[in-house]
């Protein structure tokens, strides 16, 4: 995620002005994979704690919605399948599955991945709305450094859930 709004900033925006709009089609698509990737994280994260049924309609729905956006983001080359697929990975998704994991369990990692979602959405919302500061740090730059920020704390999630996944299922110590 972090090397895909770092292509994004400096391929899709720093340097435009020298490259073709298609360019952009490579943060888009690194982007997208990227959330994708962090979907079926918290689908497998939540994998214990759901129906396996469930959990395989959730596998199968992200492969499919992946391609269904890149096809047509790659077709219309326009950034709102882009949003679409992040808003709906990160904001349904990710977050329904950590919200629910985090009110089971209580673990660390999806209150960590919670926050992630939280810079995503505020990156979104300065995006969507163009709030700049000026003219050399506006919303693209204001929303990849969220996005960076977001990213960084996705990392940190990730860590804690690989070291400690569910500290809460695992047997007391005998006393």
């Amino acid at each position: 995620m972090g090397i895909a709004t770092a292509i994004g900033g400096i391929i899709g925006h720093a340097f435009l002005y020298a490259l073709s709009f298609e360019w952009k089609l490579i943060g888009w698509i690194a982007s997208m994979f990227s959330i994708m990737l962090v979907e079926r994280a918290s689908i497998e994260y939540a994998l214990p704690l759901i129906h396996n049924r469930i959990g395989n309609i959730f596998k199968w729905v992200n492969l499919v919605e992946l391609c269904t956006f890149i096809t047509l983001t790659c077709i219309r080359l326009d950034f709102f399948f882009v949003e679409v697929h992040s808003s709906y990975g990160l904001l349904i998704v990710v977050a329904s599955l950590n919200i629910y994991v985090f009110t089971k369990l209580k673990t660390p990692g999806s209150k960590i991945f919670l926050i992630a979602v939280g810079f995503s959405a505020i990156a979104a919302l300065i995006y969507m709305n163009k709030w700049s500061i000026s003219v050399w740090f506006n919303y693209n730059d204001i929303s990849h450094v969220l996005m960076s920020i977001s990213a960084l704390f996705f990392y940190f999630g990730a860590r804690r859930i690989i070291i400690d996944p569910f500290p809460e299922l695992q047997a007391e110590p005998a006393k």
